[in-house]
């Protein structure tokens, strides 16, 4: 950075990021994308993760989407976590998007199922700025192909279509690394180490604590440039961490009062998350609900990121090899320990959350830009040394076009691996989404729609129509069910089932009968049936039951259990050339209305 705009800061390479002088105009190259051009790419990829992404994960719904419902119309299903004796889950990140949904409803056409899209819509937008922000800056201070390589790395993988629209924190977290690494990267201006720690304050303040541990190697690197420093630097550097702190205690004060004012009681919902998730003790935290192995996030990463993930592992190593065999100095990338401080997010967040036992792919989410980010690097690194001439040398005894052969095959193919695993996602699992639309024409006023073993397949209370109200009946899942907020008006104020104490929670997963209605007071029920699956007395094949039951609507949904694992992965077209063993099986998700006895 300009040694004139903070005193005593470290200085980098002339003509660098740290230079004094005006930094020269990099030259046209044929990788270079302008900001603007990138962001509709990436508005667009999100836009399209927004309307065709299945929810994936049911606390999607149950912890985000039912309590951004019950705001905005006085209803929905809720958790535990939301229960005041508990107040695990910030009603300031709910408020935000409430009134995103609450901002559809005055534009014309207004349905509920708008405000949920509507909602995915802001989202994808807002992903699209970060991501658009951190792209110039790694266009800007890396190198423009390693730009491209970042937006490739995004667009095409399936983990972002799952995590760039979805109502999660970690997705928010996500949205904040964006940002928060593109500050602590960007020293062109002067080091914005305040502005980095209060964007990865607001990820972890309002959306996931843990988020904030991906700040760490940049504050270390602050740290041992201020001491190899002057004394000035070093007063400097703290300095601008004291206004990155007061800037993160002005985020924890507003949720401090948003939540407080819901739940009626003084609660710091961030604490509350480390605590139970750290210091629950025995028979608590998140272990209850199922372990993995260490290497989970290995091979869901694989899924996710294919050849993209490979090579963010290998970015050390092959910038390390990089430094030790290679003669020249790479002029427009900033110094080596810049490059291992911009590396070492990726490692420190796999390394933390493999060793946790309770694992899920959303846990992953706010690395991506720094998964993405590796990956980049790493193949520009390898196309640096793929692409020398030097005919002593065995690489430059490979033709030209041999190499441009093999590089594109390898690109090509990971993109074509990642959009089949896309569209196969879709048509696999999107039936949740779609079979809710004749309510709109057949339902009444205040219908029960019931949901037994499918209980975690319900999106939500916006694809309900006419207040009607999801239900639950007894299935052979003997955990705790979300119940419902409680619709009190008369005395107790707006909004009163976010402080009023609901029946029957508790943070062990113990069921609690008083979550589930008699299926005779259903007017409506959701159910899949798989061919050869076995009926028992608590999840019975409903959609068979046809003197009792008629079928609305239903879509194909995948038969996970009779499927091959490759099936499973991507998408595989149903042609006869495709081996039957490798042809996906189909069971179907149906919305079922009971029959009137006449």
């Amino acid at each position: 950075m300009p040694p004139n705009a903070v005193k005593g800061a470290p200085k980098a390479p002339p003509g660098g990021p740290g230079s004094g002088s005006r930094p020269k105009k990099k030259p046209a190259t044929p990788f270079a994308v302008k900001p603007i051009g990138a962001f509709y790419v990436f508005f667009i990829a999100n836009l399209l993760a927004a309307l065709y992404a299945p929810i994936q994960d049911c606390d999607e719904t149950f912890n985000y989407w039912e309590p951004t419902h019950y705001l905005s119309h006085h209803y929905g299903l809720q958790t535990w976590e939301y229960s005041p004796v508990y107040a695990i889950r910030s009603w300031l990140y709910i408020s935000l998007h409430a009134l995103v949904g609450s901002f559809r409803r005055l534009l014309p056409f207004s349905t509920k199922i708008g405000e949920f899209y509507f909602i995915r819509y802001a989202l994808a937008f807002v992903c699209a700025l970060c991501q658009m922000q951190m792209f110039r800056v790694i266009n800007n201070t890396l190198n423009p192909r390693i730009a491209l390589f970042f937006m490739m790395a995004l667009i095409f993988s399936p983990g972002m279509f799952h995590a760039s629209a979805s109502f999660l924190p970690s997705s928010f977290a996500m949205y904040t690394t964006f940002v928060g690494m593109s500050m602590f990267m960007n020293w062109r201006g002067g080091l914005k180490t305040a502005q980095g720690m209060f964007c990865f304050a607001v990820g972890g303040i309002l959306g996931w604590p843990f988020s904030m541990a991906l700040c760490a190697p940049f504050l270390l690197e602050e740290t041992v440039f201020a001491f190899l420093s002057d004394k000035d630097a070093v007063i400097d550097a703290i300095m601008r961490g004291l206004r990155g702190v007061i800037a993160g205690i002005l985020v924890l004060t507003a949720e401090f009062l948003v939540s407080g004012f819901f739940y009626r009681r003084l609660v710091v919902v961030p604490f509350n998350i480390v605590f139970y998730n750290i210091f629950a003790g025995p028979g608590r935290g998140p272990d209850i609900y199922g372990t993995e192995p260490w290497h989970f996030y290995i091979r869901n990463l694989l899924l996710n990121f294919n050849i993209w993930f490979v090579l963010a592992v290998a970015a050390l190593p092959l910038f390390t090899l990089q430094k030790i065999f290679s003669k020249a100095q790479q002029a427009s990338t900033v110094t080596g320990l810049r490059s291992i401080i911009f590396m070492s997010p990726f490692y420190l967040w796999l390394a933390i959350f493999s060793s946790q036992p309770h694992k899920e792919e959303r846990f992953m989410y706010p690395a991506y830009p720094a998964l993405a980010l590796n990956a980049a690097m790493a193949l520009h690194i390898i196309l640096a040394a793929f692409g020398q001439s030097d005919p002593k040398t065995l690489v430059g005894k490979i033709p030209g076009k041999l190499k441009l052969l093999i590089v594109s095959m390898v690109v090509i193919g990971s993109v074509d691996v990642g959009l089949a695993r896309m569209y196969g996602i879709y048509t696999a699992y999107s039936a949740p989404l779609k079979i809710y639309e004749p309510l709109e024409s057949i339902g009444s006023s205040g219908d029960s729609v019931c949901f037994g073993k499918e209980w975690y397949r319900f999106p939500s209370s916006y694809h309900l129509p006419k207040n009607m109200h999801a239900k639950f009946i007894k299935s052979e899942f003997n955990g705790l069910l979300p119940g419902e907020f409680s619709e009190a008006m008369t005395g107790f104020g707006l909004w009163s089932g976010a402080w009023l104490e609901p029946p029957g929670m508790n943070d062990q997963n113990i069921e609690d009968l008083g979550k589930y209605t008699e299926i005779r007071a259903c007017n409506f029920l959701v159910d899949t049936y798989y061919p050869d699956s076995e009926p028992t007395e608590l999840e019975p094949h409903y959609i068979l039951d046809t003197e009792h039951w008629d079928k609305v609507a239903c879509t194909p949904f995948l038969d996970a259990s009779r499927t091959h694992t490759l099936a499973r992965t991507i998408w595989l077209p149903s042609m006869p050339f495709i081996p039957e063993r490798f042809q996906r099986k189909w069971g179907e998700h149906c919305l079922l209305r009971k029959k009137v006895k006449t």
